[in-house]
């Protein structure tokens, strides 16, 4: 399921689960909407758009408008019926109100613009989890973002991404990999998580008290 997809789904589910018909009844059991919502979900997205499939900020210029997008014409009648047969909706013109607002709450995640580097900023190191003074990491080194943008490796606006990291185990980033390396293959916490080097260090650090001078 590509990322756009699951969003879709999510936002489906937050809107269904407004409803106190399926929320009142312990009957209703999480995999049952998870069943219904991948169903209304895989109807739903291949009538989409390529634009609204593909959305994301750096696209939002040929996002449609979700107001004037024409819903009516394009939502398969099997997705109205299960809205109206499960009681969700009271209509036809219900249904597509319901529809259009989780298009709509899809569209302001999606294509909402990247967080200023300084507000994402954390308490503790992101890696060893210490409390002490932090420097921010890129996550794609600014040395390589003219290369990835003119190879296309990311988007731009994920050139800014962030991790605060306190200055040793910065350092140990830097140690483990090239800043190419970091902009391909470790341009996450997550992606610099899985490696084994760095899950060594992360263990070790996090047992070092701050200001202590060694050997």
């Amino acid at each position: 399921m590509s990322a756009n997809l699951s969003q879709l789904k999510d936002h489906l589910v937050q809107h269904l689960l407004m409803d106190p018909e399926l929320t009142s009844s312990e009957e209703t059991a999480a995999s049952e909407l998870d069943d219904f919502v991948s169903y209304l979900s895989s109807e739903i997205w291949p009538c989409l758009p390529k634009e609204l499939r593909n959305a994301s900020y750096s696209t939002l210029a040929n996002v449609p408008g979700i107001d004037e997008f024409a819903l009516e014409e394009l939502t398969p009648p099997t997705v109205i019926e299960s809205l109206l047969s499960y009681g969700i909706c009271s209509g036809d013109d219900d249904a597509f109100r319901l529809l259009r607002k989780v298009l709509q709450d899809y569209v302001k995640e999606l294509c909402a613009p990247p967080p200023i580097w300084s507000a994402t900023r954390a308490k503790e190191c992101e890696l060893c989890g210490r409390e002490v003074p932090l420097t921010y990491h890129h996550l794609i080194p600014r040395s390589t973002h003219a290369k990835v943008l003119k190879r296309k490796w990311h988007p731009e606006e994920m050139l800014n991404s962030v991790a605060w990291l306190c200055r040793p185990c910065h350092s140990a980033v830097h140690r483990v990999a090239s800043n190419e390396d970091l902009a391909r293959s470790y341009y996450t916490l997550d992606l610099l998580l899985e490696r084994e080097d760095i899950q060594k260090w992360t263990r070790y650090a996090s047992k070092q008290r701050y200001g202590v001078k060694r050997g």
